[in-house]
């Protein structure tokens, strides 16, 4: 009998707080704790840490499980926003406005957050939210909830 692989990205119980005060360097440090604040009050969602290093916000069901709505991980050369996928061919002309940044499957590349425009940054976290929310309904039963939830539940 064949065992189902276990997702290796998984909530776990370190502080997100604790995780951002081991960022080395101070400016990633400090786009790191605004991009949580970003992030948080765009989806509603209290930030978890996944895995070792990233930083998400709510939860969906996805191909291969459960997975954050949004998250990101302050990497040694740039913050590294998950969205969901394919965004960058839906949202093209909002990336366009956002200012300098990279983008791969479902990862936005950042160097510099002040760099960017925050409100643009704000419409593609939100759609990237409002997307896996759509796909949760989509699923029916068994699905997590799609409702928005407010940080404080």
């Amino acid at each position: 009998m064949t065992r189902a692989k276990q997702p290796v990205t998984v909530p776990v119980d370190t502080s997100v707080d604790d995780f951002l005060a081991t960022v080395p360097d101070d400016r990633r440090r400090a786009d790191a704790r605004r991009l949580r604040v970003v992030l948080q009050e765009v989806s509603g969602e209290a930030p978890v840490l996944w895995g070792a290093s990233i930083v998400g916000f709510g939860s969906h069901r996805g191909p291969t499980g459960d997975f954050f709505l949004v998250g990101f991980s302050p990497r040694k050369q740039h913050l590294v926003l998950y969205l969901a996928g394919d965004y960058a061919d839906r949202h093209a002309a909002t990336l366009a406005r956002l200012g300098p940044h990279r983008t791969a499957k479902a990862c936005l590349y950042l160097t510099r957050l002040d760099a960017v425009d925050e409100s643009v940054l704000r419409e593609l976290v939100d759609a990237s939210v409002r997307e896996r929310r759509g796909a949760d309904r989509a699923q029916g039963p068994g699905g997590i909830s799609a409702r928005p939830r407010t940080p404080s539940g």
